[in-house]
């Protein structure tokens, strides 16, 4: 990739998100709401006029297939092309052990790749599907109690899918675990060396005043 391609698209990755947004910051504001006798509450949410209820589903619609669909389908088809090569390639020599490692390590990141893919649909398909659901069908949602309860709940799974995808991607290195419990080791030994200096320089002054004592006693 020539260096001009490069600034092309890391700089069409920031534009388009601003372009995007610019709907969801016009129409956001925060609304203060009466709370019992003499408190309110402040109610921050994207409020569209009634008239422009084609417009808010047209954008809504146009967010889920951006930011939900295009990337499903944009990932599923790399992945697949990964896949196929790494799955169904075969390494050329003979069939040492190193080889045989070779290939596992090859089918491994298949199915890492494939478990990817996998935890970006399962985390954003009920977030989409629930701001589907209050776009077009607001009544069955205004009709639950616990509807804001259960959007945070789905909002937080969504939000885990970075994580998931760090686990995904520490998998795939063998040496992981090893290093990981070489890190634990070491912070042991370190709180353990420290806990013992201190106690030693505890008991030390008291060893030092016993001394000190029984040569008084002598003399």
């Amino acid at each position: 990739m020539k260096h001009q391609t490069a600034y092309c698209l890391i700089t069409g990755v920031w534009i388009v998100p601003v372009l995007i947004s610019i709907p969801s910051a016009y129409f956001a504001s925060a609304n203060k709401v009466p709370h019992g006798a003499n408190r309110s509450k402040t109610f921050c949410a994207l409020i569209w006029t009634v008239d422009q209820q084609l417009y808010y589903r047209s954008y809504y619609l146009f967010i889920f297939a951006v930011e939900f669909v295009g990337p499903v389908i944009t990932m599923a088809l790399c992945y697949l092309r990964i896949s196929r090569e790494l799955w169904f390639k075969s390494v050329p020599g003979f069939q040492t052990e190193q080889i045989r490692k070779r290939l596992r390590c090859r089918r491994k990141t298949v199915m890492v790749l494939i478990g990817i893919l996998t935890a970006y649909i399962l985390c954003w398909a009920p977030y989409y599907g629930y701001a589907i659901l209050r776009d077009f069908h607001p009544t069955l949602i205004s009709r639950e109690r616990n509807s804001l309860v259960a959007f945070y709940i789905i909002e937080c799974i969504a939000m885990s899918n970075s994580m998931i995808n760090t686990f995904c991607f520490v998998s795939v290195k063998n040496n992981t675990v090893k290093y990981f419990k070489r890190i634990v080791l070491l912070r042991w030994k370190s709180t353990y060396t420290s806990r013992k200096s201190t106690d030693e320089t505890d008991i030390n002054p008291q060893l030092t005043e016993y001394e000190y004592r029984l040569t008084d006693d002598m003399f």
